[in-house]
């Protein structure tokens, strides 16, 4: 009897034991809630990560929380360049000292960051149409220079477009900065001028660049023009490149070799007189873009040109929305950003495409 009270007790035993253990297998893990914006492209994610990766606060023996993932698709996000009056750039702005308005709607920014270090996808267009032949070199000289003093090696990429009767990719996106060199010094000059074709093809290719590996494979587009603005053998239009561009969402950065200049009584510093339709068309570009257009009087006044680039690239804001109107409605919507601090010229793209495909993100930034 003393036998088979044991046995039964050690049988009670196991029992409850093998109940507590599946109880807890059954148990749920505390849940992380995980907040969600949508962006159009690939680029917020790089201010969403920022904050992703801030430290988390513990005490005592409390387990430390995973950080928040935070995703932007979906969401219409700026590049946003201010400067004060004598074109230095601000960079001590904080969320609260900007306002966004789309069509006249005020919008709430949902996301806000500092857009400094992201790699580079450069689009390099060089115009080696017939027009261009006596300041090739120039171009080419610029070019160079270009790249010498922005594309950072293992880091950046670029690619060569070059345009004369019809735009030919002459290097694919590559981080060797003397491959795009050769290329560069190779090119003639010959035939009509595909500007329009050539911003339209580039903004295409910039849709989808090669991206970095790793957990952050977030990029800047960039498309750099060196050309003289002039058309007259694009299939497409101005207004069908322009709309390319934007809904590449790349800026335009446009380096005028037109010289129509006025000397002055200092041959050092003469001045640019007139904007011609070439010009125009290049700021034109530039303006929509949340670019910036260039008209340097000669290649030695080029690498000021090309640092302020450089910096502008690094010197700038991230801002996200989401569109109080459902994206799904379509149309071309302006945007305006502001800054109440007095003084200071805001700089962004003027607008976007609302439709399925922005909606849904394109793998832009």
């Amino acid at each position: 009897m003393k036998l088979a009270g044991a046995l039964l007790a050690l049988s009670v035993f196991l029992g409850l034991s093998g109940t507590r253990g599946r109880t807890q297998e059954r148990a749920p893990s505390p849940r992380t809630d995980q907040q969600q914006l949508p962006a159009a492209q690939s680029q917020p994610a790089q201010a969403s990560q920022s904050q992703a990766n801030q430290p988390n606060q513990t005490s005592g023996t409390k387990q430390e929380e995973p950080p928040k993932i935070i995703s932007t698709t979906g969401l219409v996000h700026l590049v946003v360049t201010v400067t004060d009056r004598h074109r230095n750039f601000v960079t001590d702005l904080d969320e609260n000292d900007f306002t966004v308005d789309e069509d006249g709607s005020p919008q709430r920014i949902l996301f806000f960051g500092r857009d400094t270090d992201l790699p580079l996808r450069i689009g390099l267009l060089l115009d080696t149409s017939n027009s261009i032949r006596p300041r090739l070199q120039f171009e080419q000289d610029a070019a160079i220079d270009f790249l010498s003093s922005v594309i950072r090696p293992h880091k950046d990429m670029a690619f060569l477009m070059t345009f004369d009767n019809e735009p030919e990719v002459i290097q694919d996106f590559t981080t060797d900065i003397s491959d795009l060199m050769d290329s560069i010094r190779r090119q003639r000059a010959g035939g009509g001028t595909a500007l329009n074709d050539a911003i339209y093809r580039a903004s295409e290719k910039l849709m989808n660049p090669p991206l970095p590996a790793g957990p952050n494979p977030e990029v800047r587009r960039v498309l750099v023009v060196i050309s003289d603005g002039d058309d007259n053998l694009s299939d497409h239009a101005l207004s069908e490149a322009l709309e390319e561009a934007i809904r590449s969402e790349c800026a335009i950065y446009a380096i005028s070799t037109n010289t129509d200049w006025v000397a002055t009584d200092n041959p050092d510093a003469p001045t640019k007189y007139h904007l011609d339709a070439g010009d125009k068309v290049l700021q034109q570009f530039s303006d929509e873009s949340g670019g910036r257009v260039f008209f340097p009087y000669k290649v030695d006044d080029l690498a000021q040109s090309f640092v302020d680039i450089g910096t502008e690239l690094r010197s700038q804001y991230f801002i996200a929305y989401s569109p109080t109107a459902p994206k799904s409605s379509g149309g071309y919507r302006k945007i305006q950003v502001e800054t109440d601090r007095k003084g200071l010229l805001v700089r962004t793209r003027k607008g976007y495409y609302a439709n399925a495909q922005t909606a849904q993100g394109s793998g832009n930034k």
